[in-house]
């Protein structure tokens, strides 16, 4: 029985001891990572502002290379320029070579990834480059390599050590590749002054997309919003409500010019105020004027975040010469599970 005791104790203790070895490992590799992207912030100059400026000119896409590990984290970098508002397409340093370089154009930017400034695959294609007249921008650790020498702007990207115990498997120089794209980036966006109209355009589906969505997409138009006249008798305003079940009732003239609105709420303190019956009232007499309106082009998300601050359940949208276009309900912005 001992023996079966301390057996347990002995595998608990060679455990516990593997969970902190393994957090300990975790911390450093963290560590090291966080400190090769900050160590990219002091070698930032004037050749980053000239390669802003050179992908912000770029009439064609950004063509972004890049071999093994360098490919993938290059695949990512253009698929984030994609999404931020500048076209890009990610080559394969090796497909290029057999048959893919006819994807370039002369209107193009090249972006290479490549630690070593010397992947054969990428060295490779510098003549047809050369040749298209396409500007080259090279992220890498080798600033007097070949491709660094062949390019029109160079950016460091070194790293003291990699994460690894070994210090061989690529780690913390792709973090720090990486970061230099998103930097990249993030710049680009900021200088062509995308918006989050623009973010949502091209982010139609997922969680995100729903959060981006315009309410113009989401409100309820044409017969299925509740509307009066503001000479209609309140006893047609209450039916029309009922009948178009939003609890509330636009009020415009002929033309479609937004006046007011009677909401569930205006029928209960009408109601309780008034001493003449309501239902000898019209629409004119009852309504709440100059509503809260919001354009269709809206986000989804800013017209929920609106409704709860104000505590109101629907928001009527028009257009810049204030004429009604629709309504949006705050149980229509519910059910997108926004937040």
């Amino acid at each position: 029985m001992g023996d079966v005791v301390s057996g347990l104790r002995r595998e608990m203790s060679d455990s516990s001891g593997k969970i902190n070895s393994a957090l300990g490992t975790a911390k450093r590799v963290l560590q090291i990572e966080a400190d090769a992207i900050a160590g990219l912030i002091e070698r930032l100059d004037q050749n980053f502002e000239r390669a802003v400026e050179i992908l912000f000119s770029c009439t064609g896409r950004v063509v972004v290379t890049g071999l093994g590990k360098s490919g993938l984290i290059g695949r990512k970098i253009s698929a984030t320029l994609a999404s931020t508002g500048t076209p890009s397409l990610f080559l394969h340093a090796a497909e290029a070579l057999h048959g893919d370089l006819g994807v370039l154009t002369s209107d193009d930017v090249l972006l290479s990834i490549s630690q070593s400034g010397e992947t054969e695959e990428l060295v490779a294609l510098l003549e047809s480059v050369k040749r298209l007249g396409i500007p080259l921008i090279t992220l890498t650790a080798e600033p007097r390599s070949t491709l660094a020498a062949a390019s029109d702007v160079v950016l460091d990207i070194a790293v003291k050590e990699e994460a690894c115990s070994l210090n061989l498997a690529p780690t913390a120089s792709t973090a720090a590749a990486l970061g230099m794209g998103d930097a990249l980036a993030i710049a680009l966006l900021d200088r062509r002054g995308f918006q989050a109209e623009d973010f949502a355009a091209l982010h139609p589906g997922g969680r995100l997309g729903k959060k981006l969505r315009r309410i113009e997409a989401l409100m309820h138009a044409g017969e299925d919003v509740p509307r009066v006249l503001p000479s209609t008798k309140m006893p047609d305003v209450i039916y029309e409500m009922s009948r178009k079940g939003l609890g509330m009732a636009a009020v415009a003239e002929a033309n479609g010019r937004l006046l007011g609105i009677i909401t569930d709420g205006d029928l209960r303190r009408i109601m309780q105020s008034r001493r003449e019956n309501i239902l000898d009232l019209c629409a004119n007499d009852c309504m709440t004027r100059n509503p809260v309106t919001l354009p269709g082009t809206e986000l989804a998300a800013s017209a929920l975040r609106l409704m709860e601050e104000k505590k109101i359940t629907s928001v009527l949208v028009v257009d810049r010469a204030g004429m009604l276009e629709g309504v949006v309900h705050i149980h229509d912005l519910w059910t997108l599970q926004l937040f």
